[in-house]
């Protein structure tokens, strides 16, 4: 025989209170923990949008001014224009695949820049649609020949992609530096700066095609704030949902109780009368010939 499965009813008042309460808080300590993640998210967001409007529109200054020889790329400068002058190594063009542009998976060019002092910095020109009867683009646009002077501005390479996925030849799935290097002639990888690339402002001389720019980064703050309140009120409402379950069992027990007082103070008046017992026939005709007898 299986024991009988218990429920919430079978448990006393306040044992089950007190598990509502428990329930109740552990709700709400999860609620906070979400909370303060987003608010967290939040902060993080709004301080890449005060170093986008810090450094997006600064005055173009040498790449030695931000990256010395030798050094890496300060996080607090990312965004800030530089100037550069030398010249491009179109034979070690790359592209970056899937990127998301024009409402399509476009490609992103990838050009490394010799500067006049040695050192090679990858510049992002831009983005190419893919073909129309094909997936690689129809025509890249090179780079200006020779002599040119090139404003970007830097920012930091980005991680490989957790999923493993590769590209072909003359290709990569993502602008990781070192990978980028695996991917250029042995003496260009060796050279190249891996604490940053740039992406292209504008080039001197001009080409007569280029690359369509990359667009600027979004001011959407995103919804983290909003979403960190939500989360406040849910616990808040955890609360209150506790709280109303709490008022409704106590309503109703009250209510039994009434019912059952009332029952118990009927009067005996109230009662339906109880049913007479029919007496035998020979009884009563004996009694009548008694009757009879005495007069």
């Amino acid at each position: 025989m299986s024991p009988r499965s218990v429920s919430m009813q079978d448990l006393p008042r306040a044992g089950r209170w007190a598990i509502y309460i428990a329930l109740a808080v552990v709700f709400a300590i999860a609620c906070a923990f979400l909370s303060n993640w987003q608010f967290t998210r939040n902060e993080e967001r709004s301080a890449q949008l005060a170093l986008v409007e810090q450094n997006y529109d600064a005055e173009p200054v040498p790449l030695a001014d931000v990256i010395a020889a030798g050094g890496e790329l300060d996080p607090q400068d990312e965004w800030r224009p530089v100037v550069l002058t030398g010249e491009y190594l179109a034979g070690d063009e790359l592209l970056v695949r899937n990127r998301p542009h024009g409402g399509t998976s476009a490609f992103e060019v990838l050009v490394p820049f010799r500067l006049d002092d040695g050192r090679l910095l990858l510049v992002d020109r831009g983005w190419v649609p893919p073909g129309r009867d094909q997936p690689e683009p129809e025509t890249v646009p090179a780079p200006p020949s020779g002599e040119a002077t090139v404003v970007v501005r830097l920012r930091p390479g980005e991680p490989l992609p957790s999923s493993g996925r590769s590209a072909p030849d003359g290709q990569v799935p993502t602008i990781n530096l070192g990978l980028v290097a695996d991917s250029l002639s042995p003496a260009a990888g060796d050279a190249l700066e891996q604490s940053a690339y740039g992406v292209m402002v504008s080039e001197d001389p001009a080409p007569a095609t280029a690359p369509s720019a990359l667009e600027a980064p979004s001011e959407d703050p995103g919804p983290h704030l909003s979403y960190a309140i939500q989360w406040i009120l849910f616990a808040i409402m955890g609360f209150v949902f506790i709280g109303y379950v709490i008022r409704t069992e106590r309503r109703h027990r009250r209510e039994d109780a009434e019912d059952a007082e009332a029952a118990s103070e009927e009067t005996p008046e109230s009662a339906p009368p109880a049913p007479r017992r029919r007496r035998d026939r020979d009884a009563e005709d004996e009694d009548a010939l008694l009757d009879a007898a005495g007069r």
